[in-house]
C-alpha cells in the first residue's frame, strides 16, 4: 500500500496497561499509579520518557497552548536509502507511529500566567534527532520570541544529528545556536530543559547554551557515547558519567528539577524576568 494513500481503520478502545516494568529497578508498578506518578517509579525516581504533548499538557495552563509551525516536516533532499528502507519511508512510518510531523512541536502558550514561546522535543520521531525540519521549527520559534519578546524554553531530548540528512543536518546546530543568541539582543531568556537523552549535535549546540540550563533527574546528557570515549582514551569512566546529577556537579548545568515540579520551578524563574 501507498504510503501516501490514507486507509480507513476501525478504531478499537484504548487499553490501559495493567503493569508497568520500571527500566531501572525493574519493579513492577501498577498501570495507574505509574500514569497518576507521571511516568515516574515511585521506588528509584526513574524518570521514564513522556510524549511532546504529554508535557504540554503538563506544563501549559488549560486551553493556552498554541502550535506554530506544524507544516513544517523532513525533506528527503539526499534521496537517502539504507539496508533498512529509504528515508522517505522512515519518515512515513514515524508520522504515522508518533502522530506528529517532525521531532520537536513549537508554539506559545501560558505557564501559570506568564506568556512564553517553546520548543518541545519527542524523541519518538526518528530518536528525536536533529533534522533540518527540527533546526527550522526551533529557528522560527526562536524568532518569534524575538518580534514578541517572549521568554522561550526549548525541551531536548534527541539522540544527535539526523545522520540520513548528512551535512544539511549538521548545519542545523549553527543555525538553531544563532537563533537563540538573537534573542540576547533584546534580553530575552533563554531557558534549556535537557530530558533523556539529550546526546550529539543538540547536546554540542543549542541545549547547552541557555541562561538557565536544568535538567530531570537520571537524564543522560554527553556528546560522544560513553563506550566510545572509554576506548579512545583507554579509561574506565565514573558509573555516574553523562548523568545530570554529574553534570551539576562539575557546573555544566544549574539545577535539576523533578517532573511534578518543574511547571512550578519555571513559573518561578518566569517571575524573576518579569519584576
Amino acid at each position: 500500500m501507498s504510503w501516501y494513500t490514507k486507509a480507513i481503520e476501525e478504531k478499537k478502545p484504548h487499553r490501559k496497561t495493567l503493569w508497568v516494568h520500571c527500566k531501572k529497578c525493574k519493579s513492577h508498578i501498577w498501570g495507574e499509579e505509574w500514569e497518576k506518578n507521571l511516568n515516574v517509579c515511585p521506588n528509584c525516581n526513574y524518570h521514564d520518557t513522556i510524549t511532546s504533548w504529554q508535557r504540554i499538557e503538563l506544563l501549559f495552563d488549560k486551553g493556552s497552548f498554541h502550535e506554530l509551525f506544524e507544516n513544517i516536516s523532513p525533506v528527503d533532499s539526499l534521496n537517502f536509502t539504507d539496508l533498512k528502507g529509504s528515508y522517505k519511508d522512515k519518515i512515513q512510518a514515524n508520522k504515522k507511529k508518533s502522530g506528529i510531523s517532525e521531532s520537536v512541536i513549537t508554539g506559545h502558550g501560558k505557564i501559570k500566567g506568564f506568556n512564553v514561546a517553546t520548543a518541545i522535543m519527542d524523541f519518538r520521531f526518528l530518536g528525536g534527532s536533529l533534522g533540518s525540519g527540527t533546526g527550522e521549527k526551533i529557528l522560527q520559534a526562536a524568532n518569534f520570541a524575538y518580534d514578541y519578546g517572549l521568554p522561550y524554553i526549548v525541551f531536548s531530548a534527541s539522540g544527535g544529528a539526523r545522520m540520513q540528512e548528512g551535512v544539511l543536518s549538521l548545519m542545523q546546530m549553527a543555525k538553531t545556536c544563532a537563533g537563540v543568541a538573537r534573542l540576547n539582543k533584546k534580553n530575552i531568556p533563554f531557558i534549556s530543559v535537557l530530558l533523556n537523552p539529550t546526546t550529539g549535535g543538540v547536546t554540542a549546540s543549542y541545549a547547552m547554551m541557555g541562561d538557565l540550563n536544568i535538567s530531570e533527574p537520571g537524564a543522560v546528557i554527553g556528546f560522544a557515547g560513553r563506550r566510545v570515549i572509554e576506548q579512545t582514551i583507554g579509561e574506565k569512566l565514573p558509573d555516574d558519567f553523562q548523568t545530570a546529577e554529574y553534570l551539576l556537579e562539575h557546573g555544566f548545568i544549574d539545577s535539576i528539577v523533578q517532573r511534578k515540579d518543574m511547571r512550578d520551578y519555571l513559573a518561578n524563574v518566569l517571575s524573576y524576568y518579569n519584576r
